[in-house]
């Protein structure tokens, strides 16, 4: 039987958000939820269930502009996408996620998969974390052997919903969002990987995510959490 490397997958390869991006992000959505301890509390746990989309969190209103929030990538995307201009929070989630989980080690290198998804990150220093993403890709030598198998994979979100503790503290500070309009979504779905000799699987998948959109501008990605919270 073919062996399969291991996948690109955000629940393999999860580097967590750093203490210092956690707090910076945590205390932009929610005022009530500064401390670290409960930071941590509300990102971690969950599980994979699935749930209806939920629009009961307010969204930005939607815009045509173009976002300053995503840089070009340097070295090519290979078959990363290009961010879309939505600006709508859970829908623009749901279009991160697929793009998290898809990836072609035919035809992109792994410089070019962190270019295509770092393009996808908002320019506001204070609020982005690089790293958390950067943690979802394998390393140099595993990228290798995965494209020495030819392995690619196709990801598709069913479903994005706002987690409860975030709508909860949305209804207890409302205005907490508007300092930096970050919006916590989670996106349930799957990933379709394929590799040489007719080698196939598909698994289910699901990611908590910190999505910037200010009024006016298209959204970006800010982060990706540690764990999935329902």
């Amino acid at each position: 039987m073919q062996k399969r490397f291991p996948s690109l997958s955000l629940s393999s390869y999860g580097a967590g958000w750093s203490a210092n991006r956690r707090i910076a992000i945590v205390a932009a959505v929610v005022a009530a939820l500064l401390a670290v301890a409960t930071a941590v509390a509300w990102l971690s746990g969950g599980n994979n269930g699935h749930q209806v989309l939920d629009s009961a969190a307010p969204a930005p209103a939607s815009s045509t502009s173009s976002s300053k929030a995503a840089p070009k990538p340097a070295a090519g995307s290979g078959s990363v996408p290009h961010p879309p201009r939505i600006a709508e929070p859970v829908a623009y989630a749901r279009a991160a996620a697929q793009m998290l989980w898809s990836y072609d080690t035919r035809t992109t290198s792994r410089d070019q998969q962190l270019a295509g998804m770092r393009a996808w990150m908002t320019s506001e220093t204070k609020y982005a974390d690089w790293a958390s993403v950067v943690g979802q890709v394998p390393d140099p030598v595993l990228w290798s052997r995965m494209a020495d198998q030819d392995q690619h994979a196709t990801g598709t979100a069913l479903e994005g919903h706002y987690p409860g503790a975030f709508k909860q503290a949305l209804t207890e500070d409302p205005s907490a969002i508007t300092k930096a309009y970050i919006y916590v979504v989670t996106v349930n779905g799957k990933q379709q990987i394929a590799w040489k000799k007719g080698g196939a699987g598909a698994e289910e998948r699901a990611v908590t995510l910190a999505v910037q959109c200010r009024p006016s501008h298209d959204c970006s990605l800010a982060a990706i959490a540690p764990s999935v919270t329902q």
